[in-house]
């Protein structure tokens, strides 16, 4: 449920987010990627996460360690290594990357203004409002729509009925439910994972063998994404090395010494109470 005392900030981040998201970066990375191979592709859509990191900690107040750098860092050279490898013959047009640069902006942002909005929506209901919003961004092409759906076969059809289902509203809505249990710029990071994702399924689906180039990309993909994931160890307060969330241990009875700073003193026997000391509550 979207809670009713704060309605407007919700709808607020959900207008924005459905606006650039899933309406204008939709469409613009589309048709820039008709025009742009798959390594110029890779290049300009994955400066998407460095992105979401820097507008969260500048709008979110987002922490940046250095281990979410670095990781972002080794995933994006791996992407880039990974779209490299598959590209083909054709070329770049400046148009296309013009296009892909909005539309990697658009989409950070989108995911930034995105954060807000589930502090006080579902992540079903603020997807769900979302979407439409973003339908209300393309009237500009409901005319090519209505010409070309007349004219597609029925296996295009079904593929954008697909396109609708899971990648766009099952995918939108784990996303969310995700991204309510991190930071936009750990969430973004994650998402470097997802070319070497494409590559083990066009291997298992298309039959299409990785070469060495493609493998090292995303080896390099998996391991800057758990890079940017591990935490660092933290210090007790021995000054001995543990891990992240260690609380230290209480003090022993041999550390309550009377007149010690800082220590607390030992409890006086005398001061228990009759009815502690004979059991009863």
């Amino acid at each position: 449920m979207m809670n009713v005392s704060r309605p407007r900030s919700a709808w607020r981040g959900i207008l924005v987010s459905g606006a650039l998201r899933s309406g204008f970066c939709m469409v613009a990375l589309d048709r820039g990627e008709q025009q742009v191979d798959a390594g110029t592709a890779a290049l300009v859509v994955n400066v998407g996460p460095i992105l979401i990191a820097l507008l969260g900690a500048r709008l979110l107040r987002d922490s940046v360690p250095p281990r979410l750098l670095a990781g972002m860092a080794v995933s994006f050279a791996g992407a880039v290594t990974v779209g490299l490898s598959m590209s083909g013959e054709g070329g770049s047009s400046v148009l296309g990357v013009v296009l892909c640069l909005p539309a990697t902006m658009a989409y950070a942002a989108g995911l930034v203004a995105q954060k807000p909005a589930l502090g006080t929506g579902s992540p079903v209901r603020v997807t769900t409002y979302g979407c439409p919003v973003g339908a209300v961004v393309c009237p500009p092409f409901a005319g090519q729509l209505v010409r070309e759906a007349a004219d597609a076969p029925v296996s295009a059809t079904l593929d954008m009925v697909y396109l609708g289902v899971l990648p766009t509203a099952l995918a939108f809505t784990t996303w969310a439910c995700a991204l309510t249990r991190t930071t936009a710029s750990r969430m973004g990071a994650t998402t470097y994972a997802v070319p070497a994702l494409v590559v083990l399924m066009s291997w298992l689906t298309l039959g299409e063998v990785p070469g060495p180039l493609t493998l090292l990309g995303g080896a390099l993909c998996l391991a800057g994404v758990a890079v940017s994931r591990s935490r660092a160890g933290t210090r007790t307060e021995s000054g001995a090395a543990g891990p992240a969330g260690t609380v230290p241990a209480p003090p022993g009875p041999e550390e309550y010494r009377e007149g010690t700073p800082g220590v607390r003193e030992a409890p006086d026997a005398r001061e228990v109470r009759p009815d502690r000391a004979s059991g009863s509550m």
